[in-house]
């Protein structure tokens, strides 16, 4: 299975898994705010499913685990912006995006710099 992953480009993996980890955080955020009883379990456990698709998503990149992590948390920076957008109407402040900015070189730096 491993050899056939080589062929996926990373970066889908990481999307991936970026999604599934933000739309997770948001869903039990708003579960745990927003819904009781029933729906409340219900929903809390689909963010639960998730979150383990996140880490599934993230571990099956073909790319080392030190490089992938790099890339991942410059994805994941974007990614929580458009889900925090979408799901909250949260629109990022010139600091955020700022910092955003050094996360995302930061992430690029890590991933791409040969020695």
């Amino acid at each position: 299975m491993r050899q056939s992953l080589q062929n996926i480009h990373p970066i889908f993996f990481l999307i991936a898994a970026t999604t599934f980890e933000v739309t997770g955080d948001a869903m039990i955020r708003k579960t745990m705010y927003e819904h009781t009883g029933m729906a409340r379990i219900a929903l809390g456990l689909l963010g639960a499913i998730l979150l383990f698709g996140y880490g599934f998503f993230l571990n099956l990149a073909p790319v080392e685990f030190g490089k992938v992590v790099g890339l991942y948390i410059a994805t994941l920076f974007v990614m929580w912006q458009i889900i925090s957008y979408f799901t909250f109407k949260s629109i990022p402040t010139i600091p955020m995006i700022v910092g955003g900015s050094l996360i995302v070189i930061g992430g690029l730096v890590i991933t791409f710099w040969k020695n």
